[in-house]
Formats: structure tokens, C-alpha cells, sequence
């Protein structure tokens, strides 16, 4: 790009913040675009982009009688998913981003990757696009600018976060804010990086157009920069949905719930009371992504930073989820779905008869019994979070909510009970810090593997997990009213390899449980390993279709099982090597020593 156009950079930017402005030329000096869009975020722009967008074939209109606002995307085949192995974090020494990261030094990072940047633009459109993760005004919202030469994920940062001219307007003048370069390249697995400068506040991606690989106010920005600005500032940014639960009596109560993925947890954010919980009513704050801070009244207050849901679609239908099909049914962004003759989206699990023709996630004839899936399994839906028919009153609320329990679940097929609450902050750390899920055949080839996943973050935590447990242990000193810490787990099975308990909206009654015990209202049963419910005055099961031999099976401890589950977790600290902290080793020990008695 010539030098004059760089300096004219500025001329038709709204926005005068020096900083800014000199960041856009200096990355526009490097990848020479043709153009540079300044984006605002208004419903002409939308409009505009989203019709230069089905001119070029990237996005294909559906019928908008049906799904009206709609469009399909199908992305390269060989760019469908978020890529781990080159995912890296760039610190200045490989300890800090500790044994559970990829790590790759800043400087290689940034000449390996500024070699590929270098012209990657030319004959295109650099898009400037500023964006605030959070509510406009609040103390929790960070500002992001990412520059992409990629008008799809200009559309979908549009719905992700608050895009545009309020973003600006709030950044002002600072030099605070994240910056991001995106380029899809030749959209080639061997030139494809997603790298994060936690020290620069910056992240780099080259090679993918894949929402969780270049949407960088996600994953990226939200949870692994917002994990490392949260240790250096005092704060929490977690893989976490947050909902409010409110009771017949108007009492309303907020949790903050971690699953790795596969376990339910945009139906936990949205889910629907059973018809023996009416007057109950579950309203969602967030379904992804918890920022929590110490509030000024001593509670821990949390917010959603994104402003739409980026959902994974296969399996979601009327009965597992249906506010998600609400919310999905207009102004939403479908990739790698199939498409019906008449101009309708379709993917595996979705509700009614599987239809005889479709055109599947590649383009391609499907028909019914074919061997391949015509949605792709990691296929996405994007849609504003406005559309979600339970939204939280408060989920654009500067202060967010008031944090009164934290969940973890995993997917286990035994060993941990339906529910259990741990005995005090500590306790309940380790039961996040070692939480973990089982693997697939189709995924390893061995099922039942249990796969640790630390409060669900090991993909997305900026710096060693060790530190971050022990971040998480020392928060309880800035937090005076600490929320009550619960483990759940939905997935137990019988003998036979059925699932025990009934799952989906039946899982309010384990929520109602847990409410009750935040406001101190039922008694528990102490156990080696916990609180959990009592036999006489414990879970809600009126209505309920379930055998008591199933709940006594969903809720059981068997001592043999969690000896194996201590010896199993060794492995994981010592991969912490000296920075396991030595308060979660302590309550290891302790677990050990009970059963051992």
C-alpha cells in the first residue's frame, strides 16, 4: 500500500485517537489493502455488506418467508472447526504459558507471522472493526479494533459484540484496547496460526475464516487475553453460561455454570422449568462466557461480554432446546448446515421427518440414508442474543449480576453424583480444577478416557494452569460473600449403558436443590466428598418419571470408583509440575485419607 494512502488512513476514520490510528496504518503498511473500511455498526452498513456478501457468493440468502433476515455460509471443508495445535500463546518464556498451552516466542511469532501477513491484502478490503466486549459504559467491557479482510466476519462480529461507532465512542482517546489482525490468507492449514500476545494485549490469525479461529473477540480476546488481564487485575474471565432462576415468590437468584463442551450447556442457559415448576422461570444472562469481579457490596458480580450466541446446531431442536430454535429463527448467520429445496436450513437431530433431498454443508446432492452427514457435526448457528426469548432483564446491566452459586459438570458415565456441594471455597476449586469429561470412540478410539478440563478452560486459559487454579484460590480473599460451589453431572449411566437421569428441563429440579441450599433452606447429608442431597428433603421428584433405584443410582458415591478417581488425577498435577498448588494437593490428600479410613 502506498505511503500516501497510509497517511490518508486517518482522513475518513471517525475517530481521532492517535494510537489507533497509527496501530491501522502501520498493519495496513504491512498487508496492503486496496481499501479500508472503517466500520460503525448501523443498519445501513449491515445491509450493504450483507448484499456485496451474496453478490461475491459467500453468503447464500434463505427463504425469507421462513427464515426471515437468514443466510447460509458454507466455509472451505478443510477449515470447520477451532485448531488447537496452532493455537499458541506468545509469552516471553514458555513457563508462563505452562504445559498445557502451545507456546511460541513473541518475536518468532511475529516475524513467522508478519511474513505471511505481508501483502496478504492486496486486491482486497481491510475492514476496521471496533467492538466492546460487555455493556457500553461498564467498568467490565474491554474495547477490541480487529482488522479482517473478511466481510463474513464483519457480519458476525456485528452480532457477537457491540460493534462499531459506540465501541469507539467509548474508547475515546485510550490507548487500552485489544488489537487484532485477521486475514484469511489462502485459507492453507500449513499457513495457519492463531497466536496471542497476552503482554501486547494483540492477537494475530492468519490462514482460517472459521468463526472460533477468527471471531477475536471470543475466544480469543474474552477468555484467553481476558484470563491473563484478569489475574494481573483482580478479576475472573471464565468458560461459563450465567442464569437467573427465579421462584413462583419473585426471588431470583444468579449462577454461573461451566461445562465443557458436549454437556448441555446452552440448554442449561436456556432451559425450560418442567410442567410441575410453573410459576418458575429461567431467564439467561449469558450462555458461553462469565467476566466476574468483587463488587463494591462484597458479592461477585458477573457479566456476559458477547452480545449473540455462536451455537453449535447439530442435536438442537424443539424438545432439547426450544428457545435456542426461537432464537435462531430470524437475523441469523447458519455455517456448514444443509440446505432444503425450498430454501430452509437442515441439520442432524432437527425436528420432523429427515428429508429425501437436501444440498449439504459442502454443496454437494445429499440424500436420506446417505453414509455422511449432511450438516457438518461442528456446524454453527450466530444469531443477537435480543432474538433469545428468555433473555435476562439484565443482561445488558453495566454491573452485571450478583453471583450466588458456580457449577461445574463434566460428562461421566459413573463415579460423580448427579449434585454435590463442596464443603467451602477451596474444596470447590478442586472439584473444578479436576473435572474432566469422557472421550468418544469416534473422538480416540477408546471411550471412557476421562479427559481433564479444569472449570472447562484447558483450551482457553492465556498462561499456566497452575497459576491460574491458584489465582482462582486467591480471589476468595477480594471476594467476602463467596458464592456456594456445586458439581454436577447429568451423564450417569446404569449397567445396561442408559443414561439414569432424564437430562434437558428435568435438570431444574437439581437447580432448585442448589438454590435452596444458596438461601440455606434444605438440609444436606455430608458425605466423604461433599454435601448432597438428603433422601427425606432433598431433590423435587414429583412428577417424575424415574424409578428410585435410578435416582439412587444418579446420586451415589461408591468409594471403590473414587479411589480409582484420586490415583487417576495424579497425572494431571504433576503435568503442573511445581506450580500445582499446594492447596488443591492438600485437599487430594485429604479425599485419599477418608477413603482410606
Amino acid at each position: 500500500m502506498a505511503s500516501t494512502q497510509v497517511a490518508a488512513v486517518g482522513e475518513k476514520a471517525p475517530t481521532k485517537n492517535p494510537t489507533l490510528l497509527a496501530w491501522v496504518a502501520k498493519m495496513a503498511q504491512m498487508t496492503q489493502p486496496d481499501n479500508i473500511v472503517w466500520c460503525d455498526g448501523s443498519e445501513e452498513e449491515k445491509k450493504r455488506l450483507t448484499d456485496q456478501a451474496v453478490k461475491e457468493g459467500i453468503l447464500i440468502p434463505l427463504n425469507q418467508q421462513k427464515r426471515p433476515g437468514c443466510y447460509l455460509h458454507r466455509s472451505n471443508p478443510n477449515d470447520v472447526a477451532r485448531v488447537e495445535h496452532l493455537t499458541f500463546i506468545c509469552t516471553p518464556n514458555k513457563t508462563e504459558a505452562g504445559p498445557t498451552n502451545n507456546w511460541m516466542d513473541p518475536d518468532e511469532a511475529y516475524t513467522k507471522l508478519g511474513q505471511l501477513f505481508d501483502g496478504s491484502m492486496k486486491g482486497r478490503t481491510m475492514y476496521v472493526v471496533p467492538y466492546a466486549m460487555g455493556p457500553i459504559g461498564s467498568p467490565f467491557t474491554k474495547i477490541g479494533v480487529e482488522l479482517t479482510d473478511s466481510v463474513y466476519v464483519v457480519l458476525n462480529m456485528r452480532i457477537m459484540a457491540r460493534m462499531g461507532k459506540q465501541a469507539l465512542d467509548m474508547l475515546g482517546d485510550s490507548d487500552d484496547f485489544n488489537r487484532g489482525l485477521h486475514s484469511t490468507g489462502d485459507v492453507n492449514p500449513d499457513r495457519r496460526y492463531i497466536c496471542h500476545f497476552p503482554h501486547d494485549n494483540t492477537i494475530w490469525s492468519f490462514g482460517s475464516g472459521y468463526g472460533g479461529n477468527v471471531l477475536l473477540g471470543k475466544k480469543c480476546l474474552a477468555l484467553r487475553i481476558g484470563s491473563f488481564l484478569g489475574r494481573e487485575e483482580g478479576w475472573l474471565a471464565e468458560h461459563m453460561l450465567i442464569l437467573g432462576v427465579t421462584s413462583p415468590k419473585g426471588e431470583t437468584t444468579y449462577v454461573a455454570a461451566a461445562f465443557p463442551s458436549a454437556c448441555g450447556k446452552t440448554n442449561f442457559a436456556m432451559m425450560i422449568p418442567p410442567a410441575e415448576y410453573k410459576g418458575w422461570k429461567i431467564e439467561t444472562v449469558g450462555d458461553d462466557i462469565a467476566w466476574m469481579r468483587p463488587g463494591p457490596d462484597g458479592r461477585l458480580y458477573a457479566i456476559n461480554p458477547e452480545a449473540g450466541y455462536f451455537g453449535v446446531v447439530p442435536g438442537t431442536n424443539y424438545k432439547t432446546n426450544p428457545n435456542a430454535m426461537e432464537t435462531i429463527a430470524k437475523d441469523t448467520l447458519f455455517t456448514n448446515v444443509a440446505l432444503t429445496p425450498d430454501g430452509d436450513v437442515w441439520w442432524e437431530g432437527k425436528d420432523g421427518e429427515v428429508p429425501e433431498e437436501l444440498t449439504d454443508w459442502q454443496g454437494r446432492p445429499w440424500k436420506k440414508g446417505s453414509a455422511e452427514k449432511a450438516a457438518h457435526p461442528n456446524s454453527r448457528f450466530t444469531a443477537p442474543m435480543s432474538n433469545n426469548p428468555v433473555l435476562s432483564p439484565k443482561a445488558n446491566d453495566p454491573m452485571g449480576v450478583p453471583i450466588s452459586a458456580i457449577i461445574f459438570g463434566g460428562r461421566r458415565s459413573n463415579t460423580v453424583p448427579l449434585v454435590i456441594q463442596a464443603f467451602n471455597w477451596t474444596h470447590g476449586v478442586f472439584l473444578g480444577a479436576t473435572m474432566g469429561s469422557e472421550t468418544t470412540a469416534a473422538a480416540t478410539g477408546k471411550v471412557g478416557v476421562v479427559r481433564r478440563d479444569p472449570m472447562a478452560m484447558l483450551p482457553f486459559c492465556g498462561y499456566h494452569m497452575g497459576d491460574y487454579l491458584q489465582h482462582w484460590l486467591d480471589m476468595q480473599k477480594s471476594i467476602p460473600q463467596l458464592p456456594k460451589i456445586f458439581q454436577v453431572n447429568w451423564f450417569r449411566q446404569d449397567k445396561n449403558g442408559k443414561f439414569v437421569w432424564p437430562g434437558f428441563g428435568e435438570n431444574m429440579r437439581v437447580l432448585e436443590w442448589i438454590v435452596n441450599r444458596v438461601q440455606g433452606r434444605v438440609p444436606t447429608q455430608e458425605t466423604l466428598l461433599g454435601w448432597v442431597p438428603r433422601a427425606d428433603q432433598g431433590l423435587n421428584l414429583n412428577g417424575l418419571d424415574i424409578s428410585t433405584e435410578a435416582v439412587t443410582e444418579a446420586t451415589s458415591i461408591k468409594e471403590d470408583e473414587w479411589k480409582a478417581e484420586l490415583k487417576s488425577q495424579e497425572v494431571f498435577f504433576e503435568q503442573l509440575g511445581t506450580k500445582a498448588p499446594e492447596a488443591l494437593m492438600l485437599q487430594r490428600k485429604l479425599l485419599m485419607s477418608r477413603l482410606e479410613t
